[in-house]
């Protein structure tokens, strides 16, 4: 009889996700990308950094059900490295499944289960502060991966979406994020956003790091945009006993009790829309971020890295596929670096 419970159920749960996923569609995904970085300092190199790199996986839609699930995929020569020996890597990318439901009058529910990731940036230099680490900057480095459970609701203007996130199996380790976007009449759009590593201090003793983000964008004219984001990172000073069995540090290593950083970036972007300038470009970005002791994110004892940072960034759809080139200043403002990306896209 216990048995036959637990089929009936598996199959009730069966039946129900099978309603979810009637009338949809699924359709393969890929992409070739490659990327190379060139640093105006490095003399030893050809290239500071490189590689080549497959995505592909599958991605289905329906009116209640989406879900997305993609591969990267590393030859040897940009993979791992084991005991001297170069091997494949193969990354679990993004899997993801978000059931939905409309309430009605406006009001939409749904309920995202799995990996997917984040960015506010705009050239992909700066920003998402609320959830990348400060010293990590350049081409497509603002992008952060989250294992989770969100539950969104759309209504008018506004999505607002909380998250429950972990970093372990156990569930040990992990943060709440609340997230919301507002995307107004005219052109104006407007994200904030809150994260707590706040499931960490359940199971273990651990300081809390606040980290609260607002991001806004505006069209000017058509072709025209400026755009920001402004970021305040505190640690809680609470007396805690570090030598303890469960103790764990933080996330990264400049988080320190007492200390906190308000790094902010501002922005403009130039989107022709027609003649000669629409083909050379589809965009063309500057960027400005400013971080106050931008040295003690590294815990240097003498000044090496400039408050300051820029990027000026331009990118060219063409067919199905997009080119990126960066110019972005390093260490100092005056140290140049270079960055270029092609991704062709395979449907």
């Amino acid at each position: 009889m216990k048995h036959l419970k637990i089929a009936a159920a598996l199959l009730t749960m069966g039946l129900a996700t099978s309603a979810f996923a009637i009338d949809g569609e699924f359709g393969l995904k890929g992409n070739v990308q490659t990327q190379v970085t060139k640093s105006i300092a490095d003399e030893d190199h050809n290239f500071s950094s490189g590689w080549i790199r497959a995505n592909v996986g599958g991605q289905y839609k329906s009116e209640n059900l989406d879900g997305l699930i993609m591969l990267r995929i590393f030859a040897p020569e940009f993979g791992n490295k084991i005991d001297g020996k170069m091997y494949d890597k193969i990354l679990a990318d993004l899997y993801w499944v978000n059931y939905k439901w409309n309430l009605g009058d406006g009001d939409k529910l749904n309920l995202k289960i799995g990996r997917w990731k984040t960015d506010w940036s705009q050239s992909t230099h700066f920003g998402t502060y609320v959830d990348k680490d400060l010293t990590k900057r350049g081409l497509w480095m603002r992008d952060y991966s989250h294992n989770a459970l969100e539950l969104g609701w759309n209504h008018g203007l506004s999505n607002l979406t909380a998250m429950l996130a972990t970093q372990d199996g156990n569930a040990n380790r992990g943060y709440l994020r609340v997230e919301e976007d507002m995307k107004f009449t005219f052109p104006l759009e407007v994200k904030v956003a809150y994260r707590g590593n706040l499931i960490d201090v359940l199971q273990n003793t651990a300081y809390v790091t606040h980290r609260v983000a607002a991001y806004a964008s505006y069209n000017v004219l058509p072709m025209f945009r400026v755009y920001g984001e402004y970021a305040c990172v505190y640690t809680q000073d609470d007396d805690l006993n570090t030598d303890a069995s469960n103790y764990i540090a933080p996330e990264t290593k400049y988080y320190l009790p007492g200390i906190y950083f308000q790094p902010f970036y501002l922005g403009v972007d130039f989107a022709p829309k027609s003649g000669i300038l629409s083909t050379l470009m589809s965009n063309l970005m500057v960027e400005w971020e400013y971080i106050n002791k931008r040295d003690n994110l590294y815990a240097v004892t003498e000044h090496t890295y400039d408050d300051w940072a820029w990027t000026v960034a331009w990118n060219k759809k063409i067919g199905s596929s997009r080119l990126q080139f960066s110019v972005y200043s390093e260490n100092e403002m005056s140290d140049v670096g270079l960055a270029f990306r092609l991704t062709s896209t395979i449907k």
